[in-house]
């Protein structure tokens, strides 16, 4: 196994392509299993998002082997090679291609709706699957994108077999893979999980996508990569200030996670769009990071929130503004640790899935105004929140979103943390006075 999941290869092939970040970049993931880890890829990049519309052409009788591909714009590719081996006639390949351009039409209709392809001509097209197996879908969408007047073709994969180059031959102008291991047999065996991707996860990628890319438009927002001091370590971040902004939400991480966490940036989307600043920034360096004990380390963590604050408060665009704290899991400990801190004095504190419980003795010093959020399906979570609740001297409330696991995973729940998030904020935040 190299990868646990899609979204872990999908960081790891982020981290690898880091070099085309501020390029005139689109990602295009291939349905259904190479779109969740070209969204991670395109939050990487800070790009945006498409669908790139290919199906395999499987062989009577075994499916799971590619006969060639078709894709959008009439492109079609056969795999000379497989089809020899399987026997398949032309009337073989002509009944499995109508059925796929069937499929094809359908899913294309499901993803997008009503909206465009995002336009590739003149710019990188990075082209992302989960792994490469015979190459043809790959191929396939390469060609889309060439005919769509790419300027350039990138083909990333996390795996792929040792000869993928001379599969893929010269449809793309670049190939990146994390790994060719020499006993390549399915792509698949290198995933700890590689259930399915459903429809309904190909659309939600798609959609975050398009918000993170669409929240910002017409409101005059400022965004824009940071970074600053911490001790003996540079911490990164991205600030969004829309127009008339009347305070900032510093983001606290929780345990794995970063400043490109998909669910944080929802709700800091969200926020922005309510005329709230964001700073999404990583507590700890990816040095940092690989020492489990780090991410525990609550204190450090504080103290980090706390010296990105005084950050915030020093910046000529952000001074005077209220400082807000939104914090996940184990970040969630950290904005309260740090907001008992009598320097500090957040405006508000929402926590989202957090374990407030590992604030500990701080808990009764903090002054502002707290919203726990937790999910109904998170038990264990749950009874720590209330715990908390019951230590906390401030205004605060406590509040369950039926059905919600501790990721928020559930379709709306996520939309139901940014609304109550959006409200306790705005309802509370306003202009400091320093």
């Amino acid at each position: 196994m190299l990868f646990a999941d899609r979204t872990t290869a999908g960081r790891q092939l982020g981290a690898r392509l880091e070099y085309l970040r501020g390029q005139d970049v689109v990602v295009l993931g291939l349905p259904r299993g190479g779109v969740p880890v070209a969204a991670r890829v395109a939050e990487a990049l800070d790009a945006p998002l498409d669908v790139c519309m290919v199906r395999k052409l499987g062989a009577p009788g075994r499916p799971e082997l590619g006969m060639g591909a078709i894709g959008e714009d009439g492109v079609r590719v056969i795999n000379q090679e497989v089809v020899r081996a399987t026997g398949a006639g032309q009337a073989d390949l002509d009944r499995v291609e109508a059925h796929e351009r069937e499929v094809l039409r359908r899913r294309a209709a499901r993803y997008r709706g009503e909206h465009a392809p995002v336009g590739v001509a003149g710019r990188t097209a990075v082209v992302v699957d989960d792994g490469v197996a015979t190459g043809s879908t790959a191929r396939a969408a390469c060609r889309i994108a060439r005919a769509r007047g790419a300027a350039r073709i990138v083909l990333a994969v996390p795996v792929a077999p040792r000869d993928f180059e001379r599969r893929l031959g010269g449809d793309a102008d670049e190939l990146v893979c994390l790994d060719t291991p020499a006993d390549f047999f399915a792509i698949g065996q290198f995933y700890g999980d590689f259930t399915q991707t459903e429809d309904e996860e190909v659309t939600a990628c798609l959609r975050q996508a398009a918000g993170r890319h669409a929240h910002t438009a017409g409101t005059g927002a400022e965004d824009r990569e940071v970074s600053m001091s911490a001790g003996a370590v540079r911490l990164h971040g991205r600030l969004t200030l829309p127009a008339g902004a009347t305070g900032v939400v510093a983001f606290a991480h929780g345990s794995g996670s970063g400043r490109h966490s998909p669910r944080n940036r929802f709700v800091a989307e969200g926020l922005n769009r309510s005329g709230l600043g964001t700073l999404l920034f990583d507590l700890l360096t990816e040095e940092e990071e690989g020492d489990r004990a780090n991410v525990f380390d609550i204190g450090l963590l504080a103290a980090r929130l706390s010296g990105v604050t005084d950050w915030l408060r020093e910046q000529p665009d952000t001074e005077g503004l209220a400082v807000g704290y939104f914090g996940a899991s184990t970040g969630a400990a950290a904005a309260l640790w740090a907001a008992a801190e009598p320097s500090a004095r957040p405006a508000a504190v929402v926590s989202r899935g957090g374990r407030p419980d590992l604030a500990g003795p701080r808990l009764p010093d903090v002054t502002a105004p707290t919203l726990l959020i937790v999910g109904g399906a998170d038990p264990l979570v749950l009874d720590l929140n209330r715990e908390a609740a019951a230590r906390l001297h401030c205004e605060h409330r406590l509040e369950v979103v039926p059905g919600a696991t501790h990721l928020f995973e559930e379709p709306g729940t996520l939309e139901q943390v940014t609304e109550l998030a959006r409200d306790w904020f705005t309802d509370h935040m306003a202009p400091a006075h320093v």
